[in-house]
């Protein structure tokens, strides 16, 4: 637990909204009857739900371009300590959270068939790999770095597979260093979206996250400000739509033209978000998301616990989290709005569990 320093409303408010969205879309009542944009797009394709994750790791870095500063103040070996401290902590947690509950049928979950890679290790590998370019080089490094980064990527997964399910580079890779056991199986097939081979350039998400952090700190909360956010953003959104004409925007290969959009639309909406919060005070609204904002990892896992937990139970040869669904809030408002609501219900209880932490002060960091 610690307390809260140096924090822009904007960002705690755009942290928050990301992780709401998050737990909605990743809780439906029913995947099979969700609204399209809380759906993942099936291969190539952008959707709402396709932006939630590049966010969460872009918010990563704004929150980086302020607890690093202590950074400079250490040894090298002191950063390394702590960067790889914190790494090792969030994969694991990513780890644990998909081998819980543990045992299934009084035996322990066998570790050969739990998943190795996810969203809290692709989080804690690009905040590593980010953490270290970024205090050991200067910005323009960082910049080129990044760019070669996305370049490598497409010759990479063009040079040693293609772009379809079964056959890229991503899959191959997992399938060589962890096995088909050890992976996600939603596709229908053993594939990760959070392979090793695509965190690359995910970094990238952070790395730009970070910059804009930077700049938002440097220039302060003004027109100018807001302007130049915009019209990066506008660059990078074109940039990547340009891209996708010869190399697709996928989020589950990660793809570098999907990077390039996805960072273009975060700084309009931190931009979109400085000028009404910070610069005009319109914050009649923002309070619930702050709270979200605020205990970001921990409210993130708690929704999974949640999901996961209410899998686990057993009613009448169902899981508990589909007899709730269905018969609290499908039946009586039909299966694409109950679907809705059951996943505001799940969001809704986290953010109750957080407004009692924010109001004890009780703020949990790794």
């Amino acid at each position: 637990m610690s307390k809260l320093k140096n924090r822009y409303l904007s960002l705690d408010v755009f942290r928050g909204l990301d992780v709401a969205l998050m737990i909605v879309v990743n809780s439906p009542g029913n995947g099979s009857t969700s609204f399209s944009p809380l759906l993942h797009a099936d291969w190539n394709g952008f959707t709402l739900t396709d932006l939630v994750f590049p966010t969460f790791l872009f918010v990563v870095g704004n929150s980086m371009s302020f607890s690093m500063k202590k950074y400079e103040e250490m040894g090298n070996a002191a950063v390394f300590k702590k960067v790889l401290k914190r790494t090792a902590i969030i994969f694991l947690l990513g780890f644990l959270m998909y081998w819980y509950p543990f045992f299934d049928d009084g035996q322990l979950k066998p570790f050969s068939e739990t998943r190795v890679f996810g969203v809290l290790q692709r989080i804690a590998l690009c905040y590593m790999f980010a953490s270290i370019i970024l205090h050991f080089v200067k910005t323009k490094t960082a910049i080129w770095l990044s760019v070669g980064f996305l370049v490598a990527y497409q010759i990479i997964l063009m040079a040693f597979g293609d772009l379809t399910l079964t056959g890229n580079a991503v899959l191959k890779l997992d399938e060589w260093l962890i096995g088909a056991n050890h992976m996600y199986h939603g596709e229908g097939l053993a594939f990760d979206p959070e392979g090793l081979l695509s965190t690359l350039p995910a970094i990238v998400n952070v790395i730009i996250g970070y910059l804009a952090g930077k700049f938002i700190q440097k220039s302060g909360q003004n027109y100018e400000t807001i302007s130049k956010l915009m019209m990066v953003g506008f660059a990078l959104v074109f940039a990547g739509l340009a891209w996708d004409l010869i190399f697709p925007i996928n989020k589950k290969l990660w793809t570098s033209s999907f990077v390039l959009l996805t960072c273009g639309i975060d700084l309009f909406a931190i931009a979109t978000l400085i000028y009404f919060l910070d610069m005009k005070k319109a914050k009649g609204w923002s309070y619930f998301f702050e709270v979200f904002g605020k205990n970001t990892l921990f409210i993130y896992l708690l929704s999974e616990v949640i999901v996961i937990t209410l899998f686990a139970i057993d009613v009448n040869g169902e899981s508990l989290y589909r007899w709730i669904a269905d018969n609290v809030f499908i039946s009586w408002s039909g299966g694409y709005m109950g679907s809705l609501l059951f996943a505001l219900w799940v969001m809704l209880t986290c953010w109750v569990v957080g407004y009692f932490m924010d109001k004890k002060g009780i703020y949990v960091k790794v």
